[in-house]
């Protein structure tokens, strides 16, 4: 035999086992690892926020003036009605003593009109018994017609001059009214002069000093209901829709990173955030520490519900996955294939549920490898990863 058709069927011979063992690489069963049925499984949401307040006021003085007077700092427990701070107050005072003399005077007026309006009162009877008296003379022919026509006149200006002093009296009442008016608002503004707490609550914040001059509407302290703290979460909204209020959820303070505190969804905010896809979930603490720190980094994590036997599957296991289906591997009778699924409802270390499309006694392939191909033979290690 020569040597070329030696070499010829070496070659021959060594193809033939490189195709050899590529057949057999590439037929040969895969080893694959399967998903379990679970049960109990808890379905939670996670959602990062931080530290707020329902209720928090910004307060200030309505009027300008400088400051005299401070009774609360950063830290204090208020009570509501508590004075807080006082302005400079003379000026209004002034106006306000002046607004109370203008109410004494027009007390004293009133007096005079009501004493001269009885007086006319007692004229105008005196003027109308002469009237009568000398009306019977006239028709008796004892006195001149012009008698009477007098007697008549006095007793018609006497009902004049009583008419004019009610009215007086009235306009003096008028004037009262008007004086106690000012001095009501005077009071008022005096009022303004002084800052109180609204409501019980801590001083979370304060601005200025003794002596700063404070512009109407300026802010002063921010106080704060410890009662209202709460944590404002953003969860997903891909995965808020199965969030309720009540639910419990777990909380995590970034100050407390080893402790969890237990709360509850006490609202669920009506409006998202348009631009990060966002929905609002307030949460209510039960067991967070007292001091509290506004804007503080917190994370929840709410129960949203648990299913008594699920079989789950990872995401990173899924095909095709949107509008909550996809596709998946599975193992039947010993061979792949592909299977388009059903899925529901998504954990939190991100495996989703299989609701149907799964075929009696298929298997599902929890972790993909470019080994998988439709219809090569699998055998499942339980347990592998």
């Amino acid at each position: 035999m020569s040597r070329p058709v030696r070499y010829a069927i070496a070659a021959l011979a060594a193809a033939a086992l490189v195709l050899a063992a590529w057949f057999a690489l590439a037929f040969r069963p895969v080893t694959v690892s399967a998903v379990a049925l679970e049960r109990n499984v808890r379905v939670e949401v996670f959602g990062l926020g931080t530290v707020e307040a329902r209720l928090l006021s910004q307060i200030g003085f309505e009027v300008g003036a400088a400051l005299t007077e401070l009774h609360a700092d950063h830290g204090d427990e208020v009570r509501a009605g508590d004075v807080l701070a006082r302005l400079h107050s003379a000026e209004q005072q002034a106006r306000m003593d002046k607004a109370a003399a203008g109410v004494v005077s027009a007390e004293a007026a009133v007096e005079r009109a009501a004493a001269v309006v009885g007086k006319a009162r007692v004229l105008l009877a005196q003027k109308q018994t002469t009237n009568a008296r000398r009306q019977a003379l006239v028709q008796a022919h004892s006195i001149s017609a012009e008698s009477g026509e007098q007697a008549q006149m006095e007793a018609d200006a006497a009902a004049a001059d009583l008419a004019i002093s009610e009215r007086d009296l009235e306009v003096a009442k008028a004037a009262l009214q008007n004086a106690q008016a000012q001095l009501s608002y005077d009071r008022v503004l005096l009022g303004h002069h002084t800052l109180t707490a609204p409501f019980d609550g801590i001083i979370a914040e304060r601005r200025r000093e003794l002596g700063s001059v404070m512009g109407p509407g300026e802010i002063l302290f921010t106080i704060v209901d410890p009662a209202s703290v709460w944590v404002l979460a953003y969860v997903d909204e891909a995965r808020a829709g199965d969030i309720r209020v009540g639910q419990t959820a777990a909380l995590r303070l970034r100050s407390h990173p080893a402790r969890s505190f237990t709360g509850r969804v006490a609202r669920i905010g009506i409006e998202s955030d348009r631009v990060a896809e966002e929905r609002r979930v307030y949460v209510a603490c039960a067991d967070c520490p007292r001091e509290f720190h506004l804007g503080e980094q917190a994370e929840i994590i709410v129960l949203t519900g648990t299913i008594d036997e699920a079989l789950l599957v990872p995401e990173a296991a899924i095909e095709d996955l949107r509008d909550g289906a996809g596709t998946v591997w599975t193992v039947a009778k010993g061979r792949l294939a592909r299977q388009p699924v059903t899925l529901g409802r998504r954990t939190l270390d991100g495996r989703h549920e299989i609701t149907a499309g799964l075929p009696e006694g298929a298997r599902v392939v929890d972790v993909l490898t470019p080994s998988l191909k439709e219809g090569r033979a699998a055998k499942i290690i339980e347990g592998m990863k």
